[in-house]
């Protein structure tokens, strides 16, 4: 299945997706969360649709596009996880997981137009899956035991601020990472039975140039891997959403420019659908 949330900020219908409509599951559910997606509510709108109950959404495709899951309880992030990300930002590829953090409020609909910081002179891009937890997961026995504890995927954008990240990090990256709107997320949230997580192509452009192309199977660590490790120092909950990393191909290369006010970001992963930022001045629209 395919879920989504539709509307202006703040006041997003949860939606299903099936064959090109939107059908309101607001009768089932006040919204795409974690009490939702840990409880019956998949299963529930599984069986609507089947039965043919739900009304359809009327006027969806006018409606602004929403993060397809209510601002999660964490964003937990995975650095450097395919070794020519890891080669162009002058790293060695790593042996465990590297970890960092966004904060909640970066969360923002695929479409949204993204604010460049006051001070920044290389905000950045960064195309990757994201993994939305489905059940609690906390000291999980193998990688196997992964796939139990995942709800669905989605595609993310982890805008970065290299400056913040890297020159006056503290030696963490999150200074980089937290800035209003520096996770776009969506279109859809994918349910597992629909995606091979394992092989599943990134691609990124700006003002219409390609940028990243790569795909999953060549990360470090998979996703099975990531959600067991991360078990292992934190408790996940329902809701929360993981980024997994991003392929080569950013402006951090030195091979592309910077994002400056005016620029679009497109990203897209094969299954889960298509973002489109637009950049904008620190101050723009406030």
């Amino acid at each position: 299945m395919r879920f989504a949330r539709l509307g202006p900020v703040g006041q997003e219908t949860p939606v299903v997706l099936v064959d090109g409509t939107y059908y309101d599951v607001s009768s089932i559910t006040p919204d795409i969360d974690g009490a939702f997606l840990s409880s019956d509510g998949p299963d529930a709108v599984r069986a609507a649709v089947a039965a043919g109950s739900l009304q359809e959404l009327t006027g969806a495709d006018a409606l602004r596009v929403g993060a397809p899951i209510a601002r999660p309880s964490a964003v937990v992030c995975i650095g450097m996880n395919y070794a020519a990300h890891a080669a162009e930002s002058g790293s060695a590829p790593p042996t465990i997981p590297i970890l960092f953090l966004k904060t909640p409020n970066t969360v923002v609909g695929p479409n949204d137009a993204v604010q460049i910081p006051r001070g920044s002179e290389k905000t950045d891009w960064e195309v990757e899956l994201g993994v939305v937890i489905g059940a609690r997961a906390s000291y999980l026995e193998s990688p196997e035991e992964s796939a139990a504890h995942i709800a669905g995927y989605v595609v993310a954008n982890d805008v970065s601020e290299r400056d913040f990240q890297l020159a006056v990090s503290g030696g963490q990256w999150s200074k980089g990472k937290c800035a209003p709107g520096f996770n776009p997320t969506g279109p859809v949230l994918v349910t597992p039975d629909e995606v091979d997580h394992s092989a599943l192509r990134l691609r990124s452009w700006v003002n219409g140039e390609p940028r990243q192309d790569s795909t999953t199977e060549d990360m470090i660590f998979g996703v099975d891997h990531i959600i067991w490790h991360l078990s292992q120092y934190m408790a996940l909950e329902p809701g929360d959403l993981v980024l997994t990393g991003t392929p080569e191909g950013v402006a951090l290369s030195g091979r592309f420019p910077y994002l400056a006010p005016g620029d679009v970001v497109e990203i897209e992963i094969d299954g889960l659908g298509r973002q489109r930022q637009e950049f904008v001045g620190f101050g723009a629209g406030r």
